[in-house]
């Protein structure tokens, strides 16, 4: 009996079986090869294509995979993948994450290609809806396949379903592989409306916003096109100007739960939901519920006057923020605002009692301050005079940190559910106006790039209290076209994108990650070497492949 490729049909068989309508929560079961071709089935695969996101986004394997193991993160007391972060020889290709998630992108491309390959075949569909539905799946088709070529390179590429049980696979070039991502975000671009009344779905500015990231990060691969810089600066110009997005005037509203997760920001997120059943509550196994809310969080539950409760969060302590983050990015807390939007400093007392904090009997009530972390050191002096527990950076250890609160879940019903009903802002303006900034430097037009880096500066600037101090701080927080630079939109894009899944990329396209890993990571900087840039090749995919490591070489480095 032959062996099963890991990029084979396998799972079309019980896709449709397991996946949540996500787009509208509703659920179908036993939904067959055949159900496939009816119009409904039809509109049931573009859903299962979406799954896929969930897999990827908010939850450990894919934080470990992207925040792990940067200059803005290493790792904290707990967790089993800390030799992602330390790129020690324990990181192979047998880690249970790189697998999984090679397994999920192949399974989501693979249903991307069914929905393509059967749409114009299947009767009683509008073709204005068959082109936006294969549009949707080309623009999936696209993201996971990217996903693919920036961890590990050359990966098997296929655009047809695969129907059938096969040990055939072989590593195609990475300009064949950008050369699919572009032609199916250039149809996606053509083909989806601006809008979407299902929210969740692909739209058009979503493309033009996924395309110029890969343009811009094609731009510094063996695959580059002299346009890309270009391309990448006018993609983002226009998702900028001709769709109605604006950055919000404060920062922290972003990141404010619920309906305000849908602001003039967002292009495109990858939904969650209350919904235990189509939210995969309390399990991350099948990759659903958002559970990024676990992952930042310093152990304040056993800190005089607290425990563990729902609005302060399940403080697993995977990731830390560096001494580099914290000192570096967030050096001026006085015209930028972002420190304080980003950090938690004050816990506020849920276990009333009486303790001993520096050195003296103090009693709380509920509600009182109980712990606060100032962000810098204080008189010694002015510490002893607090009633309270105070944690300066000289405190800081893998269990004491400032914890991140964009990914905070305080609508959970109960301090130990575990998957969060946050949507994942995958795409938003933000990041969109440090592409632009980016591409157009590199494109030598300096006077744009740093308009649209000011931007985001000027924005961090807004406190909201007294419009001639924001008005202040924002004219402090310009900067001149002598003094773009990569470094400078580096650590521009670390204090606005901080934990959001994109650090690891960055440092990999900019050709940094080796360089600031040594110099800021202090558990990854002894061990990380070039090879570390892309992920090793999952063992199983080698194992079950025709002619094994000959026709599936496994990365350099790599065991």
């Amino acid at each position: 009996m032959a062996k099963l490729s890991m990029i084979s049909a396998l799972f079309l068989a019980v896709v449709w079986s397991s996946c949540s309508r996500m787009l509208d929560e509703e659920i179908r079961s036993q939904v067959g090869d055949t159900h496939l071709s009816t119009p409904e089935g039809f509109e049931d695969g573009v859903r299962a294509a979406y799954s896929t996101l969930r897999t990827f986004h908010a939850n450990e394997l894919g934080m470990t995979l992207t925040v792990f193991g940067t200059d803005t993160y290493t790792m904290g007391s707990d967790g089993s993948y800390k030799f992602v972060n330390e790129y020690t020889s324990q990181f192979d290709p047998r880690t249970t994450f790189v697998r999984d998630l090679w397994n999920n992108l192949y399974i989501g491309i693979n249903t991307c290609n069914a929905v393509i390959d059967r749409a114009p075949t299947v009767e009683g569909l509008s073709e204005e809806i068959r082109n936006v539905r294969v549009a949707e799946a080309r623009f999936l088709r696209a993201y996971y396949y990217f996903t693919l070529v920036q961890q590990f390179g050359p990966v098997h590429l296929s655009v047809k379903e695969t129907t059938e049980v096969t040990t055939e696979a072989s590593r195609s070039p990475v300009s064949e592989v950008y050369a699919v991502i572009e032609e199916d975000l250039r149809f996606a671009i053509e083909q989806l409306p601006e809008t979407s009344p299902d929210y969740g779905r692909a739209i058009k500015p979503a493309a033009a916003h996924l395309l110029a990231r890969v343009l811009l990060t094609r731009a510094t691969s063996e695959a580059a096109e002299d346009s890309d810089y270009a391309e990448a600066g006018a993609l983002a110009e226009q998702v900028i100007n001709d769709y109605g997005f604006q950055l919000l005037d404060d920062f922290a509203k972003v990141f404010e739960q619920g309906s305000g997760e849908r602001n003039a920001e967002v292009i495109w997120a990858i939904q969650y939901t209350k919904n235990a059943i189509t939210n995969g509550a309390n399990s991350e196994a099948d990759g659903t519920g958002n559970a990024a809310h676990r992952y930042f969080l310093m152990e304040y539950d056993v800190l005089p006057g607290m425990n563990r409760n729902v609005r302060d969060g399940q403080p697993w302590k995977r990731f830390m923020p560096t001494t580099y983050t914290l000192e570096t990015l967030f050096a001026d807390r006085v015209n930028d605002t972002r420190y304080r939007k980003s950090f938690k400093d004050v816990f506020l007392c849920t276990r009333p009692g009486t303790y001993t904090v520096n050195g003296k009997e103090v009693t709380y009530a509920e509600g009182d301050t109980a712990v606060w972390l100032p962000g810098y050191q204080l008189d010694a002096a002015v510490k002893a005079s607090k009633n309270f527990l105070v944690i300066e950076p000289a405190d800081y250890t893998q269990k004491l940190y400032p914890t991140l609160t964009k990914f905070l879940d305080p609508e959970r019903p109960d301090m130990n559910y575990e998957a969060g009903s946050r949507d994942f802002l995958a795409f938003r303006l933000a990041e969109t106006y440090l592409i632009a900034a980016e591409a157009f430097m590199y494109a030598g037009d300096e006077a744009k790039a740093v308009t649209y880096l000011n931007e985001v500066r000027g924005r961090a600037a807004y406190d909201g209290l007294d419009e001639a101090e924001d008005a202040n701080r924002r004219a402090a927080m310009m900067v001149t076209a002598g003094e773009l630079s990569l470094d400078l939109i580096l650590e521009e894009r670390g204090r606005e994108l901080l934990g959001e899944q994109l650090r690891w990329y960055d440092l990999v396209r900019t050709h940094t990650l080796v360089e600031r890993v040594r110099a800021h990571n202090p558990d990854g900087g002894d061990n990380i070497q070039d090879y570390h840039v892309l992920r090793p090749i999952p063992q199983d995919q080698i194992d079950r492949t025709a002619g094994g490591s000959e026709a599936f070489p496994q990365n350099p480095g790599y065991n």
